[in-house]
């Protein structure tokens, strides 16, 4: 099947900043070499957003720029100077596109309403500079604290039209002719298959109010296992709150109505149960053609007692007056359009919480985690102060307790990190 320029469903790849070393420097002047400590923080990193914005139609830019990265905070400077902070990047989707996380499959967000903001990757913290060590017995650190490095991360983004209607049916029965006719939307109309190759939005006006129609694609028999377009496309059905389906009833291409429109709902129901439930309005399209009427009788004996069945003929534009008003009027007594559920507490960041886990390695008492993580970006090995502060963390955080606890005695190896010690009281 040939490319197609509408894009629905794509893979992006994203980093939030890395926060800035922080500095380690000392005042200095004529005959004072070292007058204390005045090292700056680092800045903090970029973070990265997704924006839902309506002015976006589709996911096509995606294809050719894939990496969005924030900017990094830079280094902290002397005389307690800050570095500056990285900027955040902001990535601009349609409405209706949803977050996930191409690692878990997890929904983060479904970017429901036009200007919604979504934090994705927050940025790196940005080092302490040597003057933040400073305490009343040390008086001169020689040492600061390491950018908070980020890692990259794949996004799946994936977009669900919003529509309260969803307009189905087999290829070239008259969908996007009815649309064309109800709203304002001018789709790509002609006689043959697979005219439309991706959702056509339109705003159907009734009296005051208006809802929302979707033109799907032509489904296929197969459809629900990737035949034709409508494996692409199911998906945007989901969002709708009822369906639309149009039936070429004059059988002029040769096919039989109602055999087609047992098909399309047999395809519903293996895409998606919830899909197949959906409130559904029948309208039987070229009813003007001759032929058409026995047809007609034959379709309304077999569904009319299960489905509300409207006469139209799209073309000349007859019956659609009552069409969209059934429309409304089953509209009205829907809930509106919901949000896919999501994580609204997902968020790529490191945590604020310094856990750490530990266990045994051919006698060796290995500490890891998220405190280890940040221990090996404070610690200068050289430096007996920046040891000093090492010992007090791992004691204040609860290592050597835990230690203790699974059976460490005088004598024992602990390792975090690239520190490895013996154990003395």
């Amino acid at each position: 099947m040939a490319d197609r320029n509408f894009t629905d469903k794509v893979k992006i790849t994203i980093k939030s900043g890395d926060g800035g070393d922080g500095m380690n420097s000392f005042k200095a002047y004529k005959g004072k070499p070292a007058c204390g400590p005045d090292g700056g923080d680092g800045g903090d990193g970029g973070s990265v957003y997704i924006q839902a914005d309506a002015s976006v139609n589709d996911l096509l830019s995606f294809r050719y720029v894939s990496k969005y990265f924030a900017g990094n905070g830079e280094r902290g400077g002397t005389n307690k100077c800050y570095g500056k902070s990285g900027s955040d990047c902001y990535i601009k989707v349609p409405v209706g596109t949803i977050v996930k996380d191409a690692e878990t499959d997890t929904v983060i967000a479904d970017m429901f309403s036009d200007g919604e903001v979504k934090l994705i990757a927050e940025g790196g913290r940005g080092g302490k500079g040597n003057v933040r060590f400073t305490t009343a017995r040390r008086h001169a650190p020689n040492f600061a604290q390491k950018g908070e490095k980020t890692q990259p991360h794949v996004l799946i983004l994936e977009l669900k039209v919003i529509a309260d209607v969803g307009i189905i049916g087999f290829p070239n029965v008259g969908k996007s002719t009815s649309l064309s006719k109800i709203s304002a939307a001018k789709p790509k109309i002609a006689d043959y298959h697979f005219t439309t190759l991706s959702p056509n939005l339109g705003v159907v006006r009734y009296y005051d109010n208006s809802f929302v129609c979707a033109d799907i694609p032509g489904l296929i028999e197969g459809a629900a296992d990737g035949a034709g377009l409508g494996h692409d496309f199911l998906r945007h059905i989901e969002r709708t709150r009822m369906l639309l389906h149009v039936v070429d009833i004059s059988g002029v291409e040769g096919r039989d109505p109602i055999d087609d429109f047992i098909k399309i709902n047999e395809e519903l129901k293996r895409y998606s149960e919830k899909l197949a439930s959906l409130p559904q309005i029948v309208a039987l399209n070229k009813c003007d053609i001759v032929g058409a009427e026995k047809n007609i009788t034959a379709f309304k004996r077999k569904f009319g007692k299960k489905f509300n069945i409207y006469c139209i003929s799209a073309v000349k534009g007859e019956g659609l007056e009552e069409l969209v008003k059934a429309l409304f009027e089953k509209l009205s007594t829907l809930p509106p359009v919901q949000r896919v559920p999501s994580d609204e507490n997902f968020t790529y960041r490191k945590s604020g919480n310094l856990g750490f886990e530990i266990y045994m390695d051919d006698g060796v008492y290995v500490v890891v985690g998220s405190l280890v993580d940040m221990l090996c970006r404070n610690v200068v090995l050289s430096d007996p102060d920046s040891m000093a502060y090492f010992q007090k963390i791992i004691r204040d955080k609860g290592v050597i307790s835990a230690l203790l606890d699974m059976g460490m005695k005088e004598g024992d190896t602990v390792s975090i990190g690239d520190v490895e010690f013996e154990y003395i009281p």
